[in-house]
């Protein structure tokens, strides 16, 4: 199955500064399967929670045999395992490492846990700008707009 997934880092950790953080985990991804592709890394404005430094994010593609939610189950793990305590700051605020599963193949879920396509990933450019240099022919399953076509969309909007 091959996912689309979304890294973000804002501070520094163990590992370095924001894009050591960002090459520890897509080295993590690569024990739960292979990593096909890796978008260049940019430097965004936080959204939500302003009062945090800057963000480096990027997307990958993993082809991997898990499901869905054990995927996400392994990508909270990662982020455990680098020293991410999502208990321990706002919603949206700072972070050593955020892994957020965009999309597996077609699937369509939507659980407690879980919610495939990822519902905001539409209205965020700072997941769209890099999923769109290593996925732009994907196709969202409920809307059925490519990532260029939403990455388009958001730039006529915004």
């Amino acid at each position: 199955m091959r996912s689309g997934i979304a890294l973000g880092s804002n501070l520094p950790s163990a590992f370095g500064d924001r894009a050591a953080n960002l090459r520890e985990a897509l080295r993590r991804l690569g024990a739960l399967g292979e990593v096909v592709a890796v978008s260049s890394f940019y430097d965004t404005d936080p959204v939500g929670y302003l009062d945090q430094p800057q963000f480096l994010n990027a997307a990958a593609l993993l082809d991997s045999d898990l499901q869905p939610l054990a995927l996400l189950r392994a990508l909270l793990e990662i982020e455990r395992e680098m020293g991410r305590r999502r208990e321990l700051v706002p919603a949206k605020g700072p972070r050593i490492i955020d892994l957020d599963l965009l999309f597996a193949d077609d699937v369509v879920m939507e659980t407690s846990e879980l919610t495939l396509p990822h519902p905001a990933m539409a209205e965020r450019a700072f997941v769209l700008a890099p999923l769109a240099e290593i996925a732009p022919e994907w196709v969202h399953p409920g809307t059925r707009h490519t990532v260029a076509a939403m990455v388009t969309a958001l730039t006529i909007q915004g």
